[in-house]
């Protein structure tokens, strides 16, 4: 089961931070992460890939308009 870490409405660098305290109490995830803008999803991504996490991003516009669900695990 994936964490869910509801970053909508933060701005940067909270949702990095957010993602990157749940990674190191959690270990290897999985995460599931959602952004409401495009700095936050690139933020979060290239943080996520620097330490080794395979990032999907899908559309989550059943979580408001313009949200981004990033799916996190390790490879």
């Amino acid at each position: 089961m994936s964490q869910v870490i509801d970053t909508r409405g933060l701005s940067c660098p909270q949702p990095v931070l957010l993602f990157l305290t749940a990674a190191k109490r959690n270990g290897d995830g999985p995460f599931s992460v959602l952004v409401d803008n495009d700095a936050s999803r690139e933020n979060v991504s290239r943080a996520a890939r620097n330490r080794g996490f395979v990032v999907d991003a899908a559309d989550a516009a059943d979580k408001g308009a313009g949200v981004t669900l990033l799916e996190i695990h390790k490879a």
